[in-house]
């Protein structure tokens, strides 16, 4: 498979994801992380899909699009691994939705970073919310959830 037809793949089933969990969690209160910024996108998407809900943004260091940067009172800046250690003191598992697409083009780095973060990701989740990941994520109580139609196996995942 090209890697256009892989880059495809990963989008469409971002959204379908993204657009699943969204639905899933509309009714509950906490706040929703995106972790990892990039370009702003899948923020752009989730401040579309999601309007009212507090989406804080988690991220080293800025570099989106003006229009997809969120305010600065929504933005933790640092590095993922202080961060979020900092977000379960400031927020506990209060997090009704979280989206993590924090991997680069080494599968095997992706895999350690997943592994490494997962155990700090896993605890911020409240009861009932949904974790949405462009990669497979290691947790100890959340399991695997099934995709919605239009995602492709493989290219995201969802864990509750």
């Amino acid at each position: 498979m090209s890697r256009l037809d892989l880059f495809i793949n990963r989008m469409v089933s971002q959204r379908a994801c993204l657009d699943h969990a969204a639905a899933m969690t509309r009714s509950m209160n906490g706040p929703v992380f995106e972790l990892g910024l990039g370009n702003g996108r899948t923020y752009s998407h989730m401040v579309e899909k999601m309007p009212g809900r507090d989406i804080f943004v988690f991220e080293r260091a800025v570099a989106s699009h003006p229009s997809s940067t969120p305010p600065d009172d929504m933005l933790i800046l640092g590095d993922v691994n202080e961060t979020l250690i900092q977000a379960l003191a400031r927020f506990g598992a209060t997090a009704s939705l979280i989206h993590a697409d924090l991997g680069g083009h080494n599968l095997e780095k992706n895999d350690a970073f997943a592994r490494a973060v997962s155990p700090l990701i896993e605890p911020l989740l409240a009861q009932g919310g949904l974790m949405v990941s462009s990669d497979r994520m290691y947790f100890e109580t959340l399991g695997e959830q099934p995709l919605p139609s239009d995602a492709v196996p493989g290219r995201c995942f969802i864990y509750g």
